[in-house]
């Protein structure tokens, strides 16, 4: 019987695609002639010959690609929006490569008949993909042979590992977890190593006062998953709990205390056969990444097109009325506290960086504001620039070069970021934008260590629709001038 996150179904998976592409391309052959009659695709009359070779390049393409975007890795797929999107991202670029295939080879061939198969296939994977995750829910919810998971622990981790289990595991059944396979858990309780004691559980378990007892006690509450949550500190105590399970028949996890100092996600790595724990893994998938730099890089690209006479003008204003320099330049912290300079038009006077000590302000939190509504240090100009957003327009090129993005959290100067707690500083685990969640949301009328939250809201709420309408909400932001200054 197929598993959801087994070996056979990645195979099943990647078979089955490959062969309703196939199938879809003979069946398309026969279909073409009687397509005829339909606006717009040109007469023909005959069945089609698809070259052979496409039989096989085409099948073996699709599901290369749909591999290299990880629609076969189930464990990054948990839930259905996110299969969908890779699915539709993976089609796209497939399609996009059968077509440059068709380009520079068969020119011939029918570009109705390539349409109807690739529309066709993807329709048909979304299918079997809901049909499967139909059948896999069924199964669980009829299944009698429950895994049993036991936590045992000491400490802050112990104690938040077994909450964690206790509350979703009993409280909701059909949650999947990425870590676990897809069956239904009973949580058999936590075992506090700190008490040897057995507490939050279904039913009252009789403990043991030695540690050598373990192994017996596990098997005759009969768990089936074991968790071990210890402290980092404790290294000792794991090595011997290890060796103890060694020859116990029962599934065994590790979780590793170290998630706290991560900047927003930490990750598991091999490296040299070692596995380490990547505590700078990115808030953004590799999908997503390449979605939003897509993005950006076409945007960008056609907008700073558009907009380069209007940024010329503007240039030569700010040579008129404020003389030369036209563009400031300041080091910004971007993605992972990697600094960068960031480019915009002067709006204040050339020694404005000396006179910040004449506006800085320390707020009832003992918070720093450095911006003000009536900065003597903003030139005339430069406050209509600013009433605008005009002079942003050259980050433009930051987000081309990929120091920047259209939508993120904004770069802060270093001084601020040095003043940042831990929790700050997760809103530098996303690439920073020209436009964000908070500038749409209050802009300058925000301080601060106020907008790092609503940062933290959009790094912890990423996607692609996000950041379209974040900027579709920055046009009418923009236009009313509403806290900028």
């Amino acid at each position: 019987m197929l598993r959801r996150f087994s070996i056979n179904f990645t195979i099943f998976s990647m078979f089955l695609d490959g062969a309703i592409l196939l199938g879809n391309m003979v069946l398309t052959t026969f279909l073409r002639p009687s397509m005829s009659s339909l606006p717009g695709i040109a007469q023909i009359s005959s069945t089609i010959n698809l070259p052979s070779i496409l039989f096989i390049i085409f099948p073996a393409l699709w599901v290369g690609v749909l591999a290299a975007f990880s629609i076969y890795d189930g464990r990054k797929n948990l839930r259905i929006v996110d299969e969908l999107a890779t699915l539709t991202a993976g089609t796209f670029i497939a399609s996009i490569s059968m077509a440059g295939i068709l380009y520079l080879s068969f020119r011939e061939v029918s570009r109705a008949l390539f349409l109807t198969v690739v529309f066709l296939t993807y329709f048909i994977c979304i299918l079997w993909r809901l049909i499967a995750r139909s059948a896999f829910r069924l199964r669980k919810k009829y299944s009698v042979s429950p895994q049993k998971v036991l936590v045992i622990g000491k400490g802050t981790i112990g104690s938040r590992m077994a909450d964690q289990f206790f509350s979703e595991l009993n409280g909701n059944r059909d949650k999947s977890y990425s870590g676990l396979q897809s069956h239904i858990y009973d949580y058999v309780g936590y075992l506090d190593l700190g008490k040897l004691v057995v507490s939050k559980s279904e039913r009252p378990i009789k403990g043991f006062s030695e540690l050598g007892e373990l192994p017996a006690w596990v098997m005759e509450n009969g768990a089936t998953e074991l968790i071990i949550a210890l402290p980092h500190t404790d290294q000792e105590l794991l090595d011997t709990l290890v060796l103890l399970m060694e020859k116990v028949p029962i599934k065994l996890w590790v979780a590793l205390d170290f998630f706290d100092l991560a900047l927003h996600n930490a990750a598991i790595a091999e490296f040299a056969g070692v596995p380490m724990v990547d505590l700078r893994a990115p808030a953004i998938s590799d999908y997503d990444r390449i979605i939003k730099r897509l993005f950006d890089i076409i945007f960008a690209f056609f907008i700073t097109l558009f907009l380069l006479p209007l940024m010329g003008f503007i240039a030569v204003l700010i040579l008129i009325f404020d003389g030369w320099p036209v563009l400031y330049s300041q080091m910004r912290v971007g993605e992972n506290g990697k600094p960068f300079r960031m480019h915009k038009f002067r709006t204040m006077l050339v020694n404005a960086d000396q006179m910040v000590n004449t506006v800085e302000k320390i707020d009832s939190l003992g918070h720093k504001i450095h911006k003000s509504r009536n900065d003597p240090r903003v030139t005339k100009l430069g406050r209509f620039l600013r009433r605008f957003s005009l002079d942003e327009l050259p980050q433009l090129f930051n987000v081309l070069s990929g120091d920047m993005s259209l939508v993120g959290p904004r770069p802060e100067l270093p001084i601020l970021v040095d003043e940042y707690k831990h929790w700050q500083r997760q809103r530098m685990a996303v690439p920073p934008g020209i436009t964000g969640w908070w500038q749409v949301n209050g802009r300058s009328e925000r301080t601060m260590h106020l907008h790092v939250e609503d940062d933290l809201y959009y790094v912890n709420h990423y996607s692609i629709w996000l950041d379209l309408w974040i900027l579709l909400k920055t046009g009418w932001v923009v236009l009313t001038g509403r806290g900028a200054y």
